[in-house]
């Protein structure tokens, strides 16, 4: 990866961004597609596109991923200066004792750690997970009115304070990987065509709120009516012990980037994405959705009369974690494979199944 590429990657990994909160994040990614793009505009609500327009009116393709991640929003503050949270998304209340946080207060960001009960004071017969309301922020206070004075109030959103770095030189560890890397990706297939211009306009999205409900994706696609949608997002990668494939499939990190089948997925629109891989030489991976995909892509192909849409995913271990891990292998492959079925795009594809011909 070129320095300059990494050095994005890693701001956008460093950037707090839980849903709902997304502004700083956004700020981030338009400043950074800006050269790349012939307009970029918003909603109300904070999500941002990048237009890049072809050579036709048509197709109008959407490239979408979302912009939040999970995290804990202050519940209640103690007499006694504690913060108590509740999960923001599909936070993991597993892993979130004695770490260390963010609180996003109207001051700035304040250090704290999720208080965790030494081993020799706690009653560890029959243990169980922590219940939320049971989970606390340490900021250090003595007080509610030293929490006050922090700039911190009920409402804040908070987020693990753990940064990205390397294992083995090609895989990443970050927080917020799912989904930092849909709009790295974004940005590096609108460097690609700011070279040459394909026959599709690209719409690039960077949406807010999936995590707590694909809000952001459900206006963007009833707003922008685009002829046709891929969605950029991460899958579990099933390639760690304890995982049974006959239940969740078999996904491998470092097996190229993943295709999804049924449901929102669009069959004519997998066809192209898979034989656009077979003409390039990138390896694809396959996975199954048999009611939802648990995606954007679910807000997005039913919008006004249906929108053909697909998922394009990155493989991705210890998923909602500090620790997610990615190799970018996958990525560049995922770049490679949606530059060239933007390519691949002529005025009159249709993607329509021919059913009363």
């Amino acid at each position: 990866m070129e320095a300059t590429n990494e050095a994005f990657l890693l701001k956008l990994l460093e950037t707090p961004s839980p849903s709902g909160f997304e502004q700083a994040l956004q700020r981030t990614w338009v400043q950074h597609v800006k050269p790349w793009a012939d307009a970029v505009e918003q909603d109300s609500y904070g999500t941002v596109w990048a237009v890049k327009r072809g050579r036709s009116d048509r197709p109008r393709l959407m490239l979408e991923a979302h912009a939040d991640e999970v995290g804990f929003i202050v519940q209640h503050i103690s007499d006694e200066g504690f913060l108590h949270i509740a999960p923001i998304g599909g936070a993991d209340r597993a892993l979130a004792r004695a770490r260390r946080v963010q609180v996003l207060g109207s001051n700035g960001p304040v250090d704290g750690v999720l208080g965790h009960t030494a081993i020799h004071l706690r009653d560890t017969k029959d243990e169980k997970m922590p219940e939320w309301h049971e989970l606390f922020v340490d900021v250090g206070a003595r007080n509610r009115e030293e929490v006050a004075a922090l700039g911190i109030r009920v409402g804040h959103p908070v987020v693990l304070a753990d940064g990205p770095f390397r294992l083995q030189g090609r895989r990443l560890v970050g927080r917020a990987l799912d989904n930092r890397l849909g709009g790295f990706i974004l940005a590096q297939v609108l460097a690609a065509l700011a070279e040459t211009p394909a026959a599709a306009t690209v719409y690039a999205v960077n949406a807010v709120q999936e995590e707590t409900g694909g809000y952001g994706a459900r206006m963007v696609a009833y707003r922008l009516h685009p002829d046709l949608a891929l969605v950029l997002e991460v899958t579990h990668a099933t390639d760690t012990p304890g995982l049974d494939a006959r239940r969740h499939g078999l996904v491998r990190l470092g097996g190229g980037p993943v295709l999804t089948h049924g449901t929102a997925n669009h069959p004519l629109l997998v066809e192209r994405l898979l034989a656009v891989a077979e003409a390039e030489g990138i390896p694809v991976q396959h996975e199954a959705s048999s009611r939802r995909t648990g995606t954007d892509a679910d807000d997005i192909f039913p919008t006004r009369g249906g929108i053909p849409c697909a998922l394009v995913s990155v493989p991705l271990r210890y998923m909602h974690s500090p620790v997610e891990v990615v190799d970018l292998d996958d990525v560049a492959h995922t770049i490679r494979l949606l530059v060239a079925f933007v390519r691949s795009l002529q005025p009159d594809d249709r993607f329509l199944p021919e059913l009363t011909a």
